[in-house]
């Protein structure tokens, strides 16, 4: 119903400005959307965004995880790593890009931008969620010398996952605008920052409009499968947790 209406509200206010250029309605987009969609070439352009853009993002989360959890163990690290990820989180996206361009070929733009705006957010929330463990599960874990491997399975990633969800719902948006901006600034070729670039040379409004709904959805898809992937995983090792801790081949 709210997406019916604010459809409503777009296609009035095209009609109520009157000019292509300015602003097509939502029947425009979908009939340009009709025309891109059954084509190979738009099948070609939506893959090699969105496999970059995704490795981009892996790369941040798996980073991300390993310099939270050496950050929340020595507090050297910490010292060493903390001004390094304020430092990117506050830099300006654009200053990437320029630097990056001069260091990198475009091809690689979208993997690197992404994967820098990523970092900081999995970093800091992983970071928040290792510093909020159970006390209590982790000194009965010392106490029954638990293996570590164990006590990871039966508290840490547990009490961890619900922060990495949390940070992957914000870094894949973040990924993914960052990774397209990036994409118009550079244009590599074949890619949907390109053709967003050029469907503004060439006033295709409409086009702009299909493009940008391209994005959002396949963001939303890629958000989707990750969170649920997680949440799955989540599921399950919070039913395998529900029971004591494991010590040894005993239960504590």
């Amino acid at each position: 119903m709210a997406l019916a209406w604010w459809l409503a509200v777009w296609q009035v206010a095209a009609m109520a400005i009157g000019h292509g250029v300015l602003l097509v309605g939502p029947v425009e987009v979908a009939r340009r959307l009709a025309e891109l969609v059954p084509t190979a070439e738009f099948w070609a352009t939506v893959g090699r965004t969105t496999g970059r853009i995704t490795l981009g993002f892996a790369a941040a989360a798996v980073l991300g995880v390993l310099t939270a959890a050496a950050s929340a163990r020595s507090r050297w690290l910490e010292a060493v790593i903390g001004p390094a990820v304020v430092a990117i989180r506050s830099t300006p996206v654009v200053s990437f890009i320029i630097l990056v361009l001069i260091w990198v070929d475009s091809a690689r733009l979208a993997t690197i931008i992404s994967f820098l705006m990523a970092l900081p957010i999995v970093h800091a929330t992983v970071y928040q969620g290792i510093r909020q463990r159970p006390r209590e599960l982790l000194e009965m874990a010392a106490v029954f010398r638990v293996p570590r491997w164990r006590r990871m399975l039966a508290v840490d990633v547990p009490a961890v996952l619900p922060y990495f969800v949390a940070a992957c719902r914000t870094g894949v948006g973040l990924a993914w605008k960052s990774g397209i901006a990036a994409e118009v600034i550079g244009l590599p070729s074949g890619t949907i920052g390109e053709r967003l670039y050029q469907a503004k040379i060439f006033l295709a409004t409409a086009d702009v409009l299909a493009w940008t709904v391209v994005v959002v959805l396949v963001a939303y898809l890629v958000e989707q499968a990750i969170v649920r992937l997680l949440e799955m995983l989540e599921h399950r090792l919070s039913a395998g947790a529900s029971g004591p801790l494991p010590v040894g081949g005993r239960t504590a």
